[in-house]
């Protein structure tokens, strides 16, 4: 079976945190053609560069605040202090352009790809025009940023957003799977790249904790996969297919994760169908209140 996990580190590649699934990445995937992720991370005044390649690409800060040159254009991403601030400026440079991405004072940054072909325009979609999306409820409360999904952006071939989720919750949930071309549900590639913290008014001593989650992938057909991982900030999880979910935050800790979803077919749209055994839990929701702590960064 191929690996479907990457612990921090071992996704690696000259300047790059991650590199996985782009057109100059070193760690090649076996099956995965569809979807590519890259993050960094910069010291003050440090950059890194992209070539020009058929793939599309979006620019999301995780801290810090950059500068994205492409086309001839420099484009200011004011950033943020963490991914659990809220939403950050975001870049979208369509395809067939190098980029080189800098920070005035460091930070660390991720770049979301797809092999593509259609050209679209350059794009900077701000903070204030990110459509943010409280999702679920009780303990099935996340919060999702949607600059990078077929009614915020005009793109080609992915599907990007952000997943927040409050310590002790669920999320991805429930389990779900895109991986057929069929009435109502679409075949999609799926990254999840994590990050973690420590729950504000935590009582953990700062040093001593051990901020995890938890992402759950299982089979939906004869194709192989069973993941159960634990996970903490830098780790990356591929789902080429499959039930996936739930993507669980440990009590005490919150969880980020930043998802790149694209696929071969014909329509670019988000469509999925629920395990039967477990789909009755949206039901549930009905009722429920959504959970104080969201939004975060509010």
């Amino acid at each position: 079976m191929a690996n479907w996990v990457y612990p921090l580190g071992t996704a690696a590649h000259g300047s790059w945190d991650v590199s996985l699934g782009t057109s100059d990445s070193a760690v090649e995937v076996e099956g995965w053609a569809h979807t590519g992720l890259k993050v960094a991370t910069l010291g003050a005044g440090a950059a890194v560069e992209l070539p020009a390649a058929d793939e599309e690409r979006i620019v999301v800060p995780l801290n810090g605040s950059f500068t994205v040159a492409v086309d001839g254009g420099e484009y200011r991403l004011a950033g943020r202090e963490s991914v659990f601030g809220g939403p950050s400026d975001v870049l979208y440079t369509g395809t067939g352009k190098a980029v080189t991405i800098s920070s005035p004072d460091g930070g660390r940054v991720a770049v979301a790809t797809a092999p593509a072909r259609a050209s679209y325009p350059t794009r900077l979609i701000t903070a204030a025009e990110t459509p943010v999306e409280l999702r679920g409820a009780g303990n099935c409360s996340r919060q999702v940023h949607n600059f990078g999904t077929p009614a915020a952006l005009e793109a080609d071939r992915f599907i990007v957003c952000e997943v927040l989720t409050p310590a002790g919750n669920w999320s991805s949930y429930p389990p779900h799977k895109h991986d057929e071309e069929k009435d109502g549900e679409t075949s999609l590639e799926e990254i999840y790249y994590f990050e973690t913290r420590v729950a504000p008014g935590a009582p953990a001593r700062p040093g001593a904790d051990d901020a995890i989650g938890y992402q759950r992938v299982y089979a939906s057909d004869l194709r192989p996969i069973d993941v159960a991982a634990e996970v903490r900030t830098g780790d990356v999880v591929l789902v080429p297919y499959g039930w996936h979910g739930p993507a669980m935050a440990a009590p005490g800790y919150d969880l980020y994760y930043l998802n790149v979803m694209a696929g071969p077919g014909p329509v670019r749209d988000w469509l999925i169908s629920d395990d039967p055994h477990h789909g009755w839990i949206r039901q549930t929701w009905e009722g429920q209140e959504l959970d104080p702590r969201l939004p975060f960064g509010a």
